[in-house]
């Protein structure tokens, strides 16, 4: 008996001693990620959230491997009300938890002043969503983004109100924001290049919900588009009260607007047809299985559709785990260089930087709605 109790405090130790070098053996890679998940942008926030959950799922249940040890990868979420202040209030946040990465901001508005505190920090940040070309011209090696930008997308929506929808008369509204202002200033360029003539520049902001008076300046022009530079929280009710006017046009706008909550959020003040959009980003032919299959995925992980960028976000979180295995570190110094030549098959497409961290090659989406459904018209680069 004596002998039993002198051994049972042995084997606890070196059970205990198996398990703490098994847990040295674990390291955990931190990866940071912002979107609005308050206020009126909150459904794109949680759908972008969900996509990082889900990469960070599928991560982690591949049991891989850096440096020798086993990755548990660790989502840090935060919400930046998609305001520039709280965008980078969160990002000094990110930046003192010591994350290895960050995958945002949703919002170009946030994602731009954000960007600043990670360069300083030596963090790659890859966008899953913010378009606006002033991202990247900046000249931070460590910002990235995978969808095209306002000038590709913007300048294709312009193009295409002219020479396909016929657009002579257009009006030009913009919320102001940094992606609003950026991407009806790509359009306003590329459709007057056309030749069509901009009959009116309104504005408004993007927590609005009155619109009669920018609406009623605009009826008496008689356009024959309206563009609008915003999100679908403010191009929703914009189209009932068009309606409830008696504005015949059609409206065009960029990602923002071009969501499957648009018909939900026009409450009935939208006619089949009527919105064009463009989504920043498209896949077609084999890869669309591959979209397909993620879409499934999705609505049986979270019981809800997609609502625009949870690909987007899902293949940034992809890449940049991506990038650390092939560096064999998860330290930012170590994997960036890997990261900005990296070469990645993803959910929505082929994913390469260009040297200023844009995707080369980006895709766009033209879209319109059947039925209060998103209807596909084609994918252009």
């Amino acid at each position: 008996m004596q002998c039993k109790k002198k051994l049972l405090p042995l084997i606890g130790a070196i059970v205990f001693a198996f398990a703490g070098s098994a847990a040295a053996q674990e390291m955990i890679v931190k990866i940071g990620h912002v979107s609005p998940m308050s206020g009126g942008q909150a459904h794109f926030g949680r759908d972008n959230t969900n996509g990082a959950i889900m990469a960070i799922d599928d991560l982690n249940a591949k049991g891989i491997t850096i440096g020798g040890k086993k990755v548990k990868f660790q989502l840090l979420a935060e919400d930046d009300a998609a305001d520039p202040k709280q965008g980078t209030a969160v990002a000094q946040k990110l930046v003192d938890a010591k994350v290895n990465g960050v995958i945002g901001h949703l919002n170009s508005g946030t994602t731009i002043p954000a960007s600043r505190i990670y360069y300083e920090a030596g963090i790659p940040q890859i966008s899953p969503s913010a378009t606006n070309p002033d991202y990247t011209k900046q000249g931070y090696k460590t910002a990235f983004r995978v969808v095209a930008n306002d000038s590709q997308l913007g300048g294709a929506l312009g193009k295409y109100a002219v020479q396909t929808l016929k657009g002579k008369q257009i009006a030009v509204i913009d919320d102001r924001s940094a992606y609003g202002k950026g991407v009806a200033e790509q359009f306003t360029k590329a459709a007057k290049a056309a030749g069509a003539h901009i009959v009116s520049q309104q504005y408004t902001t993007d927590k609005a919900t009155d619109f009669s008076a920018i609406l009623t300046a605009i009826k008496g022009k008689k356009p024959d588009i309206i563009f609008f530079g915003g999100m679908d929280n403010v191009a929703g009710p914009m189209l009932l009260q068009m309606k409830q006017l008696g504005i015949g046009a059609k409206m065009m706008g960029g990602d923002g607007i071009c969501t499957s909550e648009l018909p939900k959020l026009a409450a009935g003040g939208m006619k089949d047809g009527q919105v064009v959009c463009a989504e920043a980003g498209g896949v077609s032919g084999d890869e669309q299985k591959t979209m397909d299959d993620f879409v499934a995925r999705y609505k049986k992980k979270f019981n809800q559709d997609v609502q625009l960028y949870a690909p987007y976000v899902y293949d940034a979180t992809m890449v940049m785990a991506t990038a650390m295995q092939k560096a064999n570190s998860a330290e930012p110094a170590k994997y960036l260089p890997v990261l900005a030549k990296l070469s990645y098959q993803g959910v929505t497409g082929k994913i390469e930087f260009d040297d200023k961290g844009d995707i080369k090659n980006g895709a766009l989406t033209l879209y319109t709605y059947k039925d209060g459904k998103k209807d596909k018209i084609a994918v252009v680069k």
